[in-house]
């Protein structure tokens, strides 16, 4: 396995970087093609998959060199920042905020995220259907592999292990559903209720759709207007142009606000104009922008409800308190999962030189069985077969220990050294290597049913 290729991740998510970071890397749809073949053809990555969402963006790759993989990978996130960060060093724009993941902890990473553990709300069910689409977006565009399938495949296993096994799941919360609930303190209903979304973030969107579920009509307005017209053609909402939003702030009852402006777009000044012209009728801001698209001070003004992205995840952290314990289980399946895994990689490791050291060992047994019947002038195939019996018993005499050896390197990591060394020795053809089958093939029927919405 000396030629064997390396999983790796490297990415930023809400935990590391603010949202306006993450925009700048986010990728759109159409995007994604492209992206994806830059990403193959740079030195170093074998295969590839991307992960674009609000909450982190995350590159996966199968690399021959982890260290010239990384520095290229980093490189083309630079070349995409480069043209929004104007004179700033771009390198330690995105650098404070990033994370290297290999090997082991890779793996850990990849089925703690497909299983929502590194979510901002534990156990949202939308992940798992964004990391599925990143995979199939990967393999569609031909920069998946073995590797990655491999990996990926042991990823939605965990998740659905950890759906059936623990209560995580269970009374799902998101950070869409904890401000449809915040909004409900103002309003008991959203029927007639007049919402205005401000940019294109999911989050804002997955809110908004809630709402337009209970009978509130939606708007959606944007800098780019063409984002806009994207997400309002996909819901079904109608579009305001962002050079009118007081005029459309005047008509709202609720707004949901999630932009990548560096400083506030609604300030104090500017919805104090507009409570005015609403005669001070109550209106509910959610902001989820990081940075804040709403001046705090804002709270102030009669009838504004205002709440930012602190406040969703405190409301968060107390529904999610009983979770937490389901949350501490499913880590160690995770962990449990991580092991297993990577004991039937490393057994794969050393199963074709086992495979090819016992298929050598067997060639020249029954080759000098052969010429020793030869020499001693035996016909009689009785006695043929006894001496390819005799070869055989002694093939696997001297063969046990190098078998046993292999399979205990495997089980602690020492898998590739001792089977160069074999392979070296004994001159051994290697095939080429295989992929890492899953063992749950059958997926579950309700595995289908995850949903991207909670």
């Amino acid at each position: 396995m000396t030629n064997a290729l390396e999983f790796v991740i490297l990415g930023l998510s809400h935990r590391t970087a603010p949202l306006d970071v993450r925009e700048q890397l986010a990728v759109s749809p159409d995007e994604l093609a492209e992206r994806l073949r830059l990403l193959r053809e740079l030195p170093g990555i074998a295969e590839t998959a991307l992960l674009s969402t609000c909450n982190r963006v995350e590159i996966y790759a199968a690399v021959s060199d982890r260290a010239a993989a990384f520095t290229a990978l980093q490189g083309h996130l630079n070349t995409q920042v480069a043209p929004i960060a104007g004179d700033r060093d771009v390198h330690h724009l995105i650098e404070p905020h990033l994370y290297r993941r290999h090997g082991r902890a890779a793996i850990h990473h990849l089925f703690r995220v497909a299983a929502s553990l590194d979510s901002m709300v534990v156990g949202e069910p939308q992940i798992l259907g964004q990391v599925k689409d990143a995979f199939k977006n990967g393999a569609d565009a031909g920069t998946t592999g073995p590797t990655l399938d491999s990996c990926f495949a042991r990823a939605f296993r965990v998740a659905r292990r950890i759906r059936r096994e623990t209560g995580i799941g269970t009374q799902p919360v998101s950070v869409s559903s904890v401000a449809v609930d915040l909004v409900r303190r103002v309003f008991a209903g959203f029927a007639g209720r007049k919402v205005l979304v401000i940019g294109a973030g999911e989050m804002s969107a997955l809110a908004a759709r809630s709402m337009a579920s209970e009978g509130a009509s939606i708007v959606v307005t944007n800098r780019t207007r063409a984002r806009a017209e994207a997400l309002a053609q996909e819901h079904g909402f109608g579009v305001a142009d962002f050079g009118e939003l007081e005029k459309a702030l005047a008509a709202t009852d609720v707004v949901i606000t999630s932009t990548g402006a560096r400083q506030p777009i609604l300030d104090r000044a500017r919805l104090q104009r507009v409570q005015r012209a609403r005669r001070f009728a109550p209106i509910v801001i959610v902001d989820i922008a990081v940075p804040r698209d709403v001046e705090p001070a804002a709270s102030e003004i009669e009838g504004v409800f205002l709440w930012d992205i602190d406040d969703l995840q405190k409301e968060t952290a107390s529904h999610l308190e009983g979770r937490m314990r389901e949350a501490e289980q499913a880590e160690n399946v995770v962990e449990e999962e991580v092991v297993r895994f990577l004991g039937t990689v490393r057994g794969q490791a050393v199963g074709p030189t086992i495979k090819a050291l016992r298929e050598r060992f067997s060639e020249l047994g029954r080759s000098h069985a052969e010429r020793a019947r030869s020499r001693a002038g035996i016909t009689d195939p009785k006695v043929a077969v006894e001496f390819d019996r005799m070869a055989d018993a002694l093939i696997n005499e001297l063969l046990h220990a190098p078998q046993v050896a292999l399979k205990k390197a495997a089980a602690v990591d020492d898998a590739d050294v001792l089977a160069g060394a074999v392979q070296r020795l004994f001159d051994l053809p290697i095939a080429a290597e295989a992929q890492v089958e899953s063992d749950d093939d059958a997926d579950d029927a309700d595995d289908d049913e995850v949903k991207k919405n909670p």
